[in-house]
């Protein structure tokens, strides 16, 4: 194969359906996933986990901590710090007046990277972190929060925290493809190791956790060594740039979070995949019977 673009097996025949009419896109549900950096001597590593190879979707692929809204960060209104939400529901692209909407998408941010990485973007007040978060107390309401027993709105209260908002920097947009059984709006950030954390394989989802640079993590991709979909490898290149993690926030504010949806026709037996301004991604897939799944 020539890289590790991941695609899953279903794919041609619900693109084929699509395109004759026969199946209706689902509604993508919010998500968000974060890009956790920390400096090194040789430039910036982030932090990545491999989903498990039994994963129905994506087995084998590595990906950042994210995963979807809860629905209880739109009701409660969350300890905040930092920009405001109005601020956020303008650089999310919400619809207008929706602050809400923008607190429980910055929330899970947030939330699944303490859920499945162990860091806490909080602090007991606007300029402060907390510090390690190993603790068994600390792992108790971690594990209630994946539980769903606590809402995130209740750990920071119970904890007498504040959500440090300013800690992470949006990086873009991508919506999961309309042929797709399952999608996603998914916004994805940035954010900073803080001082005195550190991450831990804590995702039941994945079967390994890695700190990697950028540049090592796409070569491996281009080499066929590393599995990842479109959007994971497209934000490891645009990272290529920065020197620091500090750079990378930096540049996040004027990022464009215009979203990415994929699209695709049919051309003589085959069908065409597409990410606009994302050209290397384009693939021609079969519809007709064939190679089936895997890489393309």
């Amino acid at each position: 194969m020539a890289n590790g673009q991941w695609y899953p097996p279903e794919w041609p025949d619900r693109i084929r359906a699509l395109a004759d009419g026969t199946l209706t896109p689902v509604a993508p549900k919010r998500a968000a996933t974060v890009l956790l950096l920390k400096d090194t001597p040789a430039g910036p590593a982030v932090h990545m986990l491999r989903r498990r190879a039994s994963m129905a979707f994506a087995g084998g692929a590595y990906a950042y901590p994210g995963g979807g809204v809860d629905p209880r960060d739109d009701d409660h209104h969350v300890r905040w710090a930092g920009p405001t939400r109005a601020w956020w529901a303008d650089r999310l692209g919400m619809d207008e007046g929706d602050e809400l909407g923008a607190q429980a998408i910055v929330c899970a941010a947030v939330r699944e990277t303490y859920e499945e990485a162990g860091v806490l973007l909080a602090g007991t007040g606007p300029d402060s972190v907390v510090g390690d978060t190993s603790g068994d107390d600390w792992e108790a309401d971690r594990a209630a929060l994946v539980a769903h027993e606590l809402s995130f709105a209740e750990f920071l209260d119970r904890r007498g925290l504040v959500l440090r908002s300013d800690l992470l920097g949006a990086w873009t947009r991508w919506i999961t493809p309309e042929f797709e059984s399952r999608r996603y709006d998914t916004w994805f950030f940035v954010a900073a190791l803080p001082e005195g954390q550190h991450t831990r394989d804590l995702s039941t989802e994945a079967d390994r956790t890695v700190w990697t640079r950028p540049a090592e993590a796409a070569a491996g991709y281009d080499q066929g060594e590393l599995l990842m979909m479109p959007p994971t490898i497209a934000t490891l290149r645009q990272l290529l740039p920065y020197g620091t993690a500090a750079d990378a926030l930096a540049a996040a504010p004027e990022r464009d979070l215009t979203p990415v949806l994929a699209r695709a026709r049919l051309l003589d037996g085959r069908v065409e995949l597409s990410w606009p301004g994302h050209e290397e991604f384009t693939r021609h897939v079969p519809v007709a019977p064939g190679p089936r799944g895997g890489t393309a």
